[in-house]
């Protein structure tokens, strides 16, 4: 798939050629990818739906440092911030975890240095999913949505599920009747629309106004002033100061 050879192109050779490779001896991993790791001195390892595909090749900090640039343009510095988050977002909406030492300044990260650790993503959107929940979230009596929550274990598709569920209020679903809305995405971490470089990866629809790498608190409180959203989505509720910004967002007013 076009997505798998986006990424490959980040790594040094030796490395890209070694997982060309994998991908034409199985083409099911194409399909099924969902991570790419490279950890210093330790083998290649590719997760895909099922099970670890270990790629014997020990992989050198040189190696991480060379794909660490490549990432962000030959100009690590104008990256710092994503990187002291611990991601990165690339073009097609992908995200490159990263792990290393911690500068701290103040009681909080501004930089990871030492870098040990890349663990590439892969998006992939899929249109419609959606739908199988859309009379569960639709008000259709009202042509409006109900609060609605996503919960499931990880890795079980939350994110997909809320990007597709975006794009259908967004766009509206004519076959229902329902119109579209316009929708505010707080998107704190970039795994909903992955901005890269302003631009949406993913397709949110057409009323959909993105901010990302901003707090839920700041970001919910910012569309409400500035864009008026009817609707408000976001990605991973695990704080109380999360909880908090929802439960105050019914109090804000534009």
């Amino acid at each position: 798939m076009e997505e798998i050879f986006e990424v490959i192109k980040y790594f040094p050779l030796n490395i890209s050629n070694l997982l060309k490779a994998a991908f034409n001896q199985n083409a099911k991993i194409i399909n099924e990818i969902q991570e790419i790791r490279v950890r210093v001195n330790r083998p290649i390892l590719l997760k895909v739906k099922d099970a670890d595909i270990v790629i014997k090749y020990n992989v050198s900090s040189a190696e991480i440092l060379q794909t660490l640039e490549k990432l962000c343009d030959n100009s690590i510095y104008a990256y710092q911030n994503q990187i002291s988050q611990g991601f990165l977002t690339i073009k097609g909406g992908h995200r490159i975890g990263i792990t290393g030492t911690a500068v701290i300044e103040n009681n909080k990260v501004i930089n990871l240095k030492y870098i040990n650790s890349l663990n590439f993503r892969i998006a992939r959107q899929i249109i419609n999913c959606s739908n199988k929940i859309l009379g569960q979230v639709l008000d259709l009596k009202n042509n409006s949505i109900y609060n609605t929550l996503i919960v499931s274990p990880p890795g079980c598709g939350k994110t997909t599920m809320l990007r597709d569920l975006i794009r259908n209020i967004s766009d509206g679903v004519e076959s229902c009747g329902f119109s579209g809305k316009t929708c505010g995405v707080v998107d704190e971490r970039g795994e909903i629309a992955a901005m890269y470089k302003g631009v949406p990866q993913n397709d949110v629809g057409i009323r959909t106004d993105v901010i990302e790498n901003i707090s839920k608190s700041a970001g919910i409180k910012m569309l409400i002033r500035s864009m008026a959203p009817e609707v408000i989505a976001c990605d991973e509720i695990g704080s109380k100061e999360d909880v908090e910004a929802i439960r105050r967002s019914f109090c804000f007013r534009s």
